[in-house]
């Protein structure tokens, strides 16, 4: 499960500054085909990437950072790229890591044997998920969990339910916002998100309990520098409770109501209740970043494309008035149906890069490509150069959502905002239902204009301001 959000970088990027070097050891016996092998040490023909470890235990840590805090994040790759190719080798995240720019390669990396390049993250942030974090497990155990975690939410049932609750919470939003003062996007987009997860995840309806669970989620995420493990364990308690709950209750559904039901209907033993509890935690960090800055950001760009808003905003009103007509209430497939709403999400998505990348430990030397990953050293498949390269996109940087209409765009490798492989991340429809929802709603009710903003990329992704607008309903 890729769940490696932009909240991740902050412990990511800059534990590294104050640990250095961190190393995670391991054992494998997996084989892979003939694109990516084991190369015996002793009999290694390929060679290590071009490219520079720079100073002694920082590395280039600090040059990566700098240019994270600029509006090119990914300039810090692009010029090395260019130097050494779309693979080279670099000391970044306390670790030699070789980085790759390559859209092959990365592909051949996350549809890997799990034993051969096995999860990468920094020290600290292991030990605040714990060892039993979808984040961190592998094998047996990890398919199991993203099997059923994944199948549940790919179920016309939770995507109803998901629909219901996002079109009753955003509306509950929406009634609340007057012309008089602007909305601020971001904090209405994680409001909702938050809530909307916690229901699929827990069965957690808004009220007192959860707004309990959001203060100590807010400190666990404002305090992630600090390691806020004591914030962390009083949401596993509540969460404990809701699990004892379910396990003494006489009445059982046939069909789960959210994935506690799913991993408690489990019947081999491994899924404990503290491995369940821990996981539901780690699993609601898309609620408050990865899914609302989607929505944000989404707003941000049509505010700056009036053609792309002017198309979005007719199909959504040509849709709520068919419904209107035919005396139909609005379902899920109607939102995932809105051919140019689903390419405003794609080409957010490419531009926005919410996840830029994903990170693995070689277990073994491996080589991909001619190229050589040496055991013990880190492999950081960086989306966002590709997603922003002249190479793969006519003009990347701007926002162009008609590029998704052509067919070879979408088949592309050069798009994987979600990751790929085994750990793909299981939740990619929902978060495409929700801002399908989002910006239904949002454009048939309302007519705004967009404050100035900027897109901040570091130590998260976000707007400055929280991108604020003012509205005015429509008729």
């Amino acid at each position: 499960m890729e769940m490696m959000s932009s909240l991740m970088w902050i412990l990511v990027l800059v534990t590294t500054l104050v640990f250095c070097i961190i190393f995670l050891n391991g054992k494998s016996k997996s084989k892979l085909s003939s694109t990516l092998r084991w190369i015996p040490s002793s009999k290694t023909l390929c060679q290590l990437p071009l490219g520079t470890l720079g100073w002694p235990f920082v590395g280039e840590t600090i040059d990566f950072i700098s240019c994270a805090y600029s509006d090119r994040p990914e300039s810090f790759m692009d010029r090395r790229r260019r130097m050494y190719g779309n693979v080279f080798k670099s000391h970044i995240f306390g670790t030699p890591t070789i980085v790759s720019t390559d859209s092959e390669v990365n592909r051949f990396v996350l549809q890997s044997d799990a034993k051969a390049l096995v999860p990468f993250y920094p020290k600290s942030l292991t030990e605040l998920m714990g060892k039993s974090s979808i984040l961190l497990i592998n094998g047996s155990l990890q398919r199991k969990i993203h099997g059923l975690i994944g199948s549940f939410f790919k179920s016309p049932h939770l995507k109803d339910q998901i629909t219901r609750d996002m079109q009753t919470y955003v509306q509950q939003a929406m009634d609340k916002w007057g012309d008089d003062q602007p909305i601020f996007i971001q904090d209405e987009t994680k409001t909702i998100a938050f809530q909307v997860l916690v229901k699929a995840l827990i069965s957690l309806n808004p009220g007192e309990e959860m707004e309990v669970l959001k203060k100590q989620f807010q400190e666990f995420i404002s305090g992630l520098m600090s390691l806020p493990v004591k914030a962390k364990k009083r949401m596993v308690k509540i969460v404990h409770r809701i699990i004892q709950s379910r396990k003494n209750s006489s009445t059982s559904s046939m069909v789960p109501r959210d994935v506690v039901d799913v991993l408690l209907k489990d019947v081999s033993e491994q899924l404990t209740d503290d491995l369940i509890a821990g996981n539901m935690i780690d699993m609601m960090i898309p609620g408050e970043d990865s899914v609302p800055v989607l929505m944000t950001l989404a707003i941000k760009y049509l505010s700056d494309c009036p053609a792309a808003l002017h198309q979005l905003t007719e199909e959504n009103l040509k849709l709520k008035r068919l419904k209107a007509q035919n005396g139909e209430p609005l379902i899920w497939s109607d939102y995932l149906s809105l051919f140019f709403t689903q390419s405003v999400i794609t080409e957010t998505l490419r531009m926005g890069n919410v996840i830029i990348g994903v990170m693995r430990k070689a277990m073994k030397d491996i080589e991909i490509k001619g190229h050589l990953i040496p055991k013990g050293w880190c492999f950081f498949a960086y989306f966002r150069s590709i997603h922003l390269s002249e190479n793969h996109y006519d003009c990347p940087y701007q926002f162009n959502p008609w590029r998704w209409q052509e067919k070879h765009t979408i088949s592309s490798y050069n798009f994987t905002p979600f990751g790929g492989g085994q750990r793909l991340c299981p939740g990619l429809d929902l978060a495409r239902l929700e801002a399908s929802i989002f910006l239904h709603h949002f454009v048939t009710n309302f007519r705004w204009v967009a404050e100035e903003d900027t897109i901040v990329n570091f130590p998260t992704v976000r707007m400055k301001k929280r991108m604020p607008v003012w509205v005015e309903r429509r008729e």
